[in-house]
């Protein structure tokens, strides 16, 4: 019976000190008389008490860690001071445990000497302007120096990128003649622009004026034109007129009379206009001026009946 009871307390101790529980996440390592077992997976896990003991105990989940301030000595022989922080999480549990005694602390210093030796290879601009480039080569050499660890870099991301005094004064002073060259060339620019804006203003309103101009005197050409055509067709719708009227019975008798008024009111016209006057022989007899008048018409008249009563010559004078 006090066998039973004894072996009873053995099972119990054993199971109370060989069960494990992994939790979700993380590998534990188990050493078999101080030599490399197994691997204990999540869940509960049964090991032997006093032969076996678990020995490491890592996480499997993304860690960052933190990159202490560094100094780096850019390729232009510019110092700066660079902090960061790296993204890592183990894939070997086997060889973060002993691959390296401290894993962590070792890709810490390694992403530290990496990232001096890539600043090295960087001027001070192309280290503000390549960050992810150099992201990214940091990453690079970590993997392949830490693989045997069984540690893998997932990124890497530089957070501050601190130069000397003198350069940020420097850099300060630069960044205000860069800001007031671009400010004068872009005032150059617009005084050019509006310049430019005037004359073609200018060139637009002389081009639109003599468009205007010439238009106008097209134009008023042209009405001086109809005009002169108006005043030329009812001079002649006039005369036909005249002419026809001059054709029918009293038509010379009326013609006279009208000659006679337009001789006399002319004359009239003329002494009150005028100032040198041309008086005719006899002033005081105005039937002397009508007869005149008329004797002028009556002569032009004849001379234009014996022209159409005349017969027609040949090219060598004959009829």
């Amino acid at each position: 019976m006090e066998f039973f009871i004894a072996l009873g307390v053995i099972v119990l101790i054993i199971i109370f000190n060989g069960a494990k529980t992994v939790p979700q996440q993380q590998a534990w390592i188990v050493e078999n008389l101080g030599k490399f077992d197994r691997k204990l997976e999540p869940g509960l896990n049964i090991i032997i008490p006093f032969i076996q003991r678990v020995a490491y105990k890592h996480s499997l989940k993304e860690m960052a860690v933190d990159v202490p301030e560094q100094a780096g000595i850019t390729r232009d022989n510019v110092t700066l001071a660079l902090d960061g922080v790296l993204y890592v999480r183990i894939i070997d549990p086997v060889a973060a445990s002993y691959g390296v005694s401290d894993p962590i602390y070792a890709v810490q210093l390694l992403a530290q000497t990496t990232m001096r030796s890539e600043i090295g290879k960087l001027t001070l601009d192309k280290t503000f302007e390549e960050r992810e480039t150099l992201n990214a080569n940091i990453v690079s050499a970590i993997n392949q120096a830490a693989q045997s660890w069984g540690i893998q870099c997932m990124r890497y991301e530089i957070k501050n990128i601190t130069p000397p005094n003198s350069v940020l004064k420097a850099m300060e002073l630069q960044m205000a003649a860069d800001r007031q060259k671009r400010a004068t060339i872009l005032e150059s620019e617009g005084k050019r622009q509006s310049q430019i804006n005037v004359a073609e203003g200018r060139k637009q309103e002389i081009v639109l004026q003599s468009e205007a101009a010439q238009i106008e005197q097209v134009n008023r050409a042209k009405g001086e034109a109809e005009a002169i055509l108006a005043v030329a067709e009812a001079n002649a719708k006039g005369i036909a007129l005249i002419a026809s009227a001059i054709g029918q019975a009293g038509g010379s008798e009326a013609v006279s009379f009208k000659i006679a008024e337009q001789y006399v009111t002319a004359f009239n016209q003329l002494a009150k206009t005028s100032t040198t006057v041309l008086m005719p022989a006899n002033p005081g007899d105005a039937g002397s001026m009508v007869a005149q008048a008329l004797t002028v018409f009556d002569s032009i008249k004849n001379k234009k009946l014996s022209v159409a009563q005349e017969p027609a010559k040949g090219p060598w004078g004959g009829a």
